[in-house]
């Protein structure tokens, strides 16, 4: 069977990386633009005490916004998907844990959230589609190099130049012992 081409899988990437911002750029926003629901969303999972709930409802917005940027540039991709990862498996765990003490809630990550009534829960979609999310995070983590990103033009990914050509293995200056006897 044959490998994809590294233009393949830098395109893939480049879709993986977009797709990804797009989800945190659109959450993110949501949420900002309406604080009051965020802090209904993050109470409603009764995990935080009421202290930490308005500094959360008003850090994930901003986290949200600043991943989707970073991807959206393609600066530090590796970091930005270790990140990404993370805070979705928090998000993942919040919503296995509402739905195993048997709260009805909405989970919020696209804005809205809060209480609702038992029949309207959409736990397994949640998980799902947080899941597929963590998977393009996954692949950014394992294959950060893709097109069109700042890294790239700044060099900052291994095996590319600055052009963005991949790079020839230098020659060894290293001299075998043996060819210098003339044996």
């Amino acid at each position: 069977m044959r490998r994809p081409s590294q233009r393949v899988l830098d395109v893939a990437g480049l879709l993986i990386r977009l797709g990804l911002a797009a989800v945190w750029l659109v959450s993110g926003w949501l949420k900002l633009t309406d604080p009051g629901q965020t802090y209904l969303a993050v109470q409603a999972y009764e995990v935080l005490p009421e202290s930490v709930i308005g500094v959360v409802a008003t850090a994930m917005p901003l986290l949200e916004l600043v991943l989707g940027l970073l991807l959206l540039a393609g600066g530090l991709t590796r970091l930005t998907a270790v990140a990404s990862a993370a805070v979705l498996l928090v998000f993942i765990a919040a919503v296995i844990q509402s739905w195993a003490r048997g709260l009805t809630i909405d989970c919020g990550c696209f804005g809205g959230g809060g209480q609702v009534e038992a029949g309207e829960t959409r736990y397994p979609q949640e998980i799902a589609r947080d899941t597929g999310f963590l998977l393009l995070a996954v692949w950014l983590m394992i294959r950060p190099r893709t097109l069109f990103s700042a890294d790239g033009w700044l060099g900052w990914e291994r095996g590319r130049t600055r052009s963005g050509e991949d790079d020839e293995p230098e020659p060894s200056l290293a001299v075998n012992v043996d060819e210098t006897k003339g044996t």
